[in-house]
């Protein structure tokens, strides 16, 4: 038996990517890819709660004073490896603006040694913050998203270090392989309510820690290793987590974005 389909009815996709009235959660909200998904996503109507580590707490002030309308941002202290921490954090986002509606997972850790010389400290460090950090987040933003009952949106930001093998990235490269077998199953379970679960996985992103740490001949040799011949910056970064904070990405879910300039094509 067939089924008639009215191939000529829309979706309804908003061409101008508006996320008027939708609220946005972005751990490590401090950081320069978190700061370019900030200003896009503020830019487009988003309420923003930027939830940030207790050591980036000198830059709250001038932070929030990049945004016009204060009532529209909220940054909060939250130390994502500690599930107390990010549960009363999202109590408070959600008692400051009633729900969620996205959660863009910024918060990361990445120290780079030979995996012969790896401390055991050093890996827990990369889990706890990469992967454990970010299931607490989605967890809860997942809580809050199907008891309103309203779907969302769950954008996790990897690496290419996940699908690639670098030198000296044994901890980060695994942590952050994780997260795309996480958000896989995420998307899997969150769908029957509306949820997208998906993954941004840049190259070497011009942020000034991703700067310094390339800087010199290693960033020029690894640059002759990507096809379009640079390195990404915070705002093309920033532009793929606005799409897929978008009514234009609702089918899409379980998917990795790879922004690495082609490097995979080699």
């Amino acid at each position: 038996m067939s089924t008639d389909y009215d191939v000529n009815l829309k979706y309804g996709v908003d061409p101008n990517e508006s996320l008027e009235g939708k609220v946005a959660v972005v751990t490590g909200g401090f950081g320069g890819i978190a700061m370019a998904s900030n200003r896009l996503m503020y830019q487009k109507g988003a309420k923003l709660a930027l939830l940030y580590p207790p050591f980036e707490a000198p830059k709250k002030e001038a932070t929030l004073k990049e945004f016009g309308d204060q009532s529209r941002v909220v940054a909060i202290e939250c130390d994502v490896t500690s599930a107390d921490s990010v549960r009363k954090a999202f109590a408070e986002v959600k008692a400051k603006f009633g729900t969620v509606d996205i959660l863009v997972t910024c918060a990361g850790y990445v120290m780079l040694q030979p995996m012969l010389e790896t401390e055991l400290k050093e890996w827990e460090t990369h889990m706890a913050v990469n992967l454990t950090g970010t299931f607490l987040s989605a967890q809860e933003a997942a809580r809050i998203m199907t008891a309103d009952k309203h779907g969302g949106k769950i954008i996790f930001i990897a690496s290419q270090a996940a699908t690639v093998a670098l030198d000296n990235h044994v901890a980060y490269a695994t942590s952050k392989a994780g997260v795309l077998g996480m958000s896989k199953v995420m998307s899997k379970e969150l769908a029957p309510y509306g949820i997208c679960v998906n993954t941004i996985s840049p190259t070497v992103v011009l942020t000034p820690m991703g700067a310094k740490a390339w800087d010199g001949q290693k960033g020029e040799d690894m640059k002759k290793m990507i096809p379009m011949g640079r390195f990404a910056y915070t705002d093309e970064i920033g532009a793929a987590v606005l799409f897929l904070a978008s009514n234009g990405s609702d089918m899409i879910t379980g998917v990795d974005i790879l922004i690495d300039g082609g490097y995979q094509v080699w």
